[in-house]
C-alpha cells in the first residue's frame, strides 16, 4: 500500500530549490494553432478523443482582452485548426474529464461584478454529453471560484476538488469533497468542502488543474502553485500531489516544470512572463508523460517529463 508523505508546508522558493536538483523536462514544443485570426490560444486542455479523433480545447483570446472563447481544435498537417461545426463556448481555461461514460467539459465564465464597477466576476461552469456535439450545461460553481475539478473514483462516486478564495481560502487553497453522482454537485457541497491544511502558505496560492484516478485508486492531481514577487509580478509553477479519496490524506507537492524549461515566447502582460498554467497530462507507456500548458497567458506548449504519478502507484 502506498503511504502518502506530508511534511511541513513548502514555499515556492523551497519547491524551486528542490526541483532544480532533479532531472529536468525535455523536448519543449510550441503547439501551433491556426484559423482564429490574430488571437492567442493558451490555457489548453490535453488532447482527448472525441468521435475517434484527438481534440484539444483551447482558450482563444485577443492579446488586450480577457473576453475569451473556448474552441475545439483538431490536427491537420501539423497544425491545430478549429473543428468544423463544433460548438464554441464563451469560457476561459477549459478542462475535461469523463464521468459515468459521459464527457464532462468545464471552463470559467466571466460576468460583470455585482458590486465593483468596471470589474469582472467569474465562476466555473460544467457541461456534459456523450460527445462534444451534445454538450449541455448542467452545473455552475460558486461566484468567485476557479479551478473546480471533478474525478470519477474507483467505486463510481465522484471526487470534487475546490478552490475557495477570501475568508475561507485566502488567495486560494484546495478543498476536497465526495459525492455519489453529478446531481449532487451543489453550491452547498462545494462551499462546505474542507480545505487541505498546510498545503500553501497564506501569501501564496494554488489550484487543481487535472485529477487522475491512479491504478491503486489514489488520485494524482496535476495543479499549480503561485506567488507574487516584490514587484507584483506573478509566478505560476506546475505541480503534482496525490490524495487518498477514502481518508482525505494528501502528499507533499512537487514542481514538475518551470517557465525556463519551455521555449521563449510572448507574454500577455509584463507581469505574466513567468506563468505556466498546467492544462493536462498525458501519461505514456514508456514511463514518461507529456504536459500541455498555457505559457505566459499568450501561447501553448507541451513538454516531456518523467511520469510524476508513477511514484504514487509503487
Amino acid at each position: 500500500m502506498t503511504v502518502l508523505i506530508k511534511g511541513k508546508v513548502k514555499t515556492c522558493g523551497q519547491l524551486l530549490e528542490e526541483f532544480s536538483s532533479k532531472v529536468q523536462p525535455v523536448n519543449p514544443e510550441k503547439i501551433v494553432f491556426t484559423g482564429v485570426g490574430d488571437k492567442d490560444v493558451y490555457n489548453i486542455s490535453a488532447p482527448f478523443e472525441d468521435e475517434g479523433e484527438q481534440v484539444i480545447a483551447g482558450r482563444v483570446e485577443s492579446r488586450d482582452s480577457e473576453h475569451s472563447s473556448v474552441y475545439f481544435f483538431v490536427q491537420r498537417n501539423g497544425e491545430w485548426v478549429p473543428r468544423e461545426n463544433a460548438p464554441v463556448f464563451e469560457l476561459q481555461d477549459p478542462f475535461y474529464t469523463r464521468i459515468a461514460g459521459e464527457l464532462v467539459l468545464g471552463g470559467v465564465q466571466i460576468f460583470p461584478h455585482s458590486t465593483i464597477e468596471n470589474a469582472l466576476g467569474w465562476r466555473t461552469v460544467f457541461y456534459k454529453g456523450k460527445n462534444i456535439a451534445s454538450l449541455k450545461e448542467f452545473a455552475k460553481g460558486p461566484d468567485g471560484m476557479k479551478d473546480l475539478r471533478l474525478v470519477e473514483l474507483a467505486d463510481g462516486s465522484i471526487g470534487v476538488l475546490t478552490r475557495p478564495q477570501g475568508e475561507k481560502g485566502g488567495r486560494g487553497k484546495i478543498g476536497w469533497a465526495r459525492i455519489s453522482s453529478l446531481e449532487e454537485l451543489t453550491l452547498e457541497v462545494i462551499n462546505e468542502a474542507p480545505i487541505f491544511e498546510d498545503q500553501f502558505i497564506d501569501e501564496e496560492w494554488g489550484g487543481a488543474n487535472e485529477p487522475h484516478l491512479l491504478v491503486n485508486d489514489l488520485v494524482g492531481v496535476l495543479g499549480h502553485v503561485a506567488s507574487f514577487d516584490a514587484a507584483g509580478d506573478r509566478h505560476y509553477y506546475p505541480m503534482v500531489f496525490a490524495l487518498d479519496p477514502e481518508t482525505g490524506v494528501f502528499s507533499d507537492m512537487e514542481l514538475i516544470a518551470t517557465r525556463s524549461n519551455f521555449l521563449p515566447g510572448a507574454s500577455k502582460r509584463p507581469d505574466l512572463v513567468d506563468v505556466v498554467f498546467s492544462g493536462g497530462i498525458v501519461r505514456k507507456a514508456d514511463g514518461t508523460a507529456d504536459i500541455y500548458a498555457g505559457i505566459s497567458d499568450a501561447a501553448a506548449q507541451k513538454i516531456t517529463i518523467a511520469d510524476p504519478f508513477l511514484q504514487y502507484e509503487q
